[in-house]
């Protein structure tokens, strides 16, 4: 059975005590954290950096997994390969020279090379770039800002992705990020997903941490079990 990853994302934390939050994560049983990096020109949003990105190492032993939605990612690669990431994700949309940027981080040994899309960006624009890729992200919010709901058409075009990869062969993650949470984890597991993003869904005032954990857990269990049965 394929183990289904839980990357909460640090966009939703608590800044004032980040380093804490990503320890109480990794002890809640999260299996990445995941890091969306926003410039404010690519998306209407400005996040953290490199040096956020670095200074997270000491709070946690799980992959860093980095979203760059900033315009020319290329510019910024090679800053967050030192700052410690070990996923740089880009997105589709900012890299007209795409293959480069997925070879250069790839060029770094235990540096993982991934891809996303938009909402409304068709999945034909990642055909010739599976091969090269590890990872490909389907954002199912419009990218900028946490704690949006779900886009429903989202399901089909995670089912239709997972379609695409496995025709062609590929290993890579197939990772669903925005509005993801223990409520439709089920719906997104079954439609093909390996690695699940929440932010809200893990950071909020509701419950702990490692409980919202353990019910997105929970959820995946229950849409294994139902495709087994």
């Amino acid at each position: 059975m394929t183990k289904i990853k839980i990357a909460p994302s640090m966009l939703s934390a608590n800044f004032g005590c980040l380093g804490e939050q990503a320890r109480e994560a990794t002890e809640a049983g999260a299996d990445w954290l995941h890091l969306d990096v926003m410039d404010g020109h690519f998306v209407p949003n400005i996040t953290f950096g490199p040096l956020v990105v670095a200074a997270l190492l000491p709070y946690t032993v799980l992959p860093l997994d980095v979203h760059l939605m900033i315009e020319q990612p290329e510019r910024y690669v090679d800053d967050f390969i030192r700052a410690g990431a070990a996923y740089i994700t880009v997105q589709v949309e900012a890299c007209p020279h795409l293959h480069r940027v997925i070879e250069r981080i790839k060029e770094v040994k235990n540096v993982k090379a991934g891809v996303t899309l938009n909402p409304a960006t068709p999945l034909v624009l990642l055909e010739e770039i599976l091969p090269y890729v590890d990872l490909v992200l389907i954002m199912s919010v419009n990218p900028g800002f946490g704690g949006q709901s779900y886009i429903p058409t989202s399901t089909d075009k995670i089912r239709r992705l997972r379609e695409m990869l496995d025709h062609a062969g590929s290993r890579a993650e197939l990772q669903v990020d925005g509005g993801v949470k223990a409520e439709n984890a089920a719906e997104v597991v079954r439609a093909g997903a390996t690695c699940l993003v929440s932010g809200s869904g893990v950071f909020n005032k509701k419950a702990s941490i490692a409980e919202n954990i353990a019910r997105i857990r929970q959820s995946i269990a229950a849409a294994q079990s139902q495709s087994q049965g």
